[in-house]
């Protein structure tokens, strides 16, 4: 029993010392788990919080870029309806400018040739032109014509050599034109092209924020549902220690009115504590966890008589001992039970052997010191 005795006090440091290791431990309590989940719940709440306020701004940044990109697309739009109005003034400039050379060209040509003609056949003088004539009037048609002949041949190249440099005039602005509308549009299309980019990686942003704020709301629906149904165990296990209190108190032999002693139970297995006895978030763990592998023999800390040796609910596979004087001492999640209700036992028998039966993470002794029905702190009596 002394040996025994050793264990407890670095058992205690051990809990003390690496609370956070024996949480991720197969032997964490309930109480443990329900912590956790609360934790994790708020932590993912808090998560779902920012990702919505993230999502929020990144959908007004978006909007106010859309409308920015909105403005950019018609303006973009216009340079473009303008500059295609542009290039269909130069196409019809240039079919201008085509047909004036050809016109000044014939013009010239045809000037050229009467020129030819008139140098190697000489110009009719206005005595030949009078004397070829039939008559007075016919001799100043004759007069009129050689006249208006060459007047017209004349202004021919002259007003079509005019209208040639005003188009070609007329071209080389519109060509100007056209430059600068394209250099402009160029411009329009290039900041297009960046806030249409900088919208759709705000959409993008958006979208992968919008998904892990969905992975948090199912991550934290798993979290919540975990916790109704760790609640809903510890609940069992409060119902169950209610039970095992109901059935001691019921005893035929009457509980004493006087304080039991505090000395006497030895350790019913040797291992260390990965939960304490005590309050937590509301529910008390009403025992100690003692972290031992499956099977273990499970020892009486005293003797006593059983009564109760069945499964019961959170707590498993469960015996229980009366040991005289409002003691008992209760054993669960037991594998298999080596004892019978009635049986007499003592100090140090094998009572069952250690298990994760009812509502058990892992294999683990929960014992339990009950006081007059009441369960009170095992390492007091240990």
């Amino acid at each position: 029993m002394k040996a025994l005795r050793r264990v407890a006090p670095i058992a205690i440091l051990f809990v003390l010392a690496a609370p956070a290791a024996a949480n991720h431990t197969s032997h964490s309590s309930l109480d443990d788990r329900i912590a956790q989940a609360r934790a994790r719940e708020s932590a993912l709440t808090n998560q779902i919080g920012s990702l919505t306020t993230q999502i929020r701004d990144l959908e007004q940044q978006a909007g106010d870029v859309s409308m920015r990109l909105g403005s950019l697309e018609r303006d973009l739009a216009l340079h473009q309806r303008r500059l295609a109005g542009i290039n269909q003034l130069l196409r019809l400039q240039d079919e201008q400018l085509r047909f004036l050379k050809t016109q000044y060209r014939t013009a010239t040509s045809r000037l050229s040739d009467r020129l030819v003609q008139i140098y190697e056949n000489g110009e009719p003088s206005t005595v030949e032109i009078v004397l070829g004539a039939q008559s007075l009037n016919d001799a100043l048609n004759r007069l009129d014509y050689a006249s208006s002949v060459a007047n017209q041949d004349a202004q021919i190249v002259s007003e079509v050599a005019k209208g040639r440099i005003r188009v070609h005039t007329a071209r080389a602005r519109t060509g100007m034109l056209r430059r600068s509308v394209e250099a402009s549009t160029r411009v329009v299309a290039y900041r297009t092209e960046q806030v249409r980019a900088l919208r759709d990686q705000l959409l993008s942003r958006r979208r992968s924020l919008a998904g892990a704020r969905a992975d948090s709301q199912q991550a934290l629906e798993q979290t919540k549902a975990n916790e109704r149904e760790w609640v809903a165990e510890a609940n069992a296990l409060s119902a169950a220690s209610a039970s095992v209190s109901s059935t001691i108190t019921s005893q035929p032999s009457p509980p004493s009115s006087s304080p039991p002693s505090s000395s006497g139970l030895i350790w019913p297995v040797s291992g260390p504590i990965t939960s304490p006895y005590g309050m937590r978030w509301g529910s008390l763990h009403p025992g100690i966890d003692i972290g031992v592998g499956m099977g273990t023999p499970i020892h009486a800390a005293a003797s006593g008589r059983v009564i109760v040796a069945a499964y019961s609910g959170g707590y498993g596979n469960l015996v229980v001992i009366d040991h005289g004087n409002g003691i008992a001492t209760a054993y669960a999640h037991q594998s298999s039970m080596a004892a019978t209700v009635g049986q007499q036992v003592s100090q140090g028998q094998v009572i069952g052997y250690v298990g994760s039966t009812g509502f058990s993470t892992g294999p683990h002794l929960h014992f339990e010191v009950r006081v007059n029905g009441a369960p009170v702190d095992p390492m007091g009596y240990l």
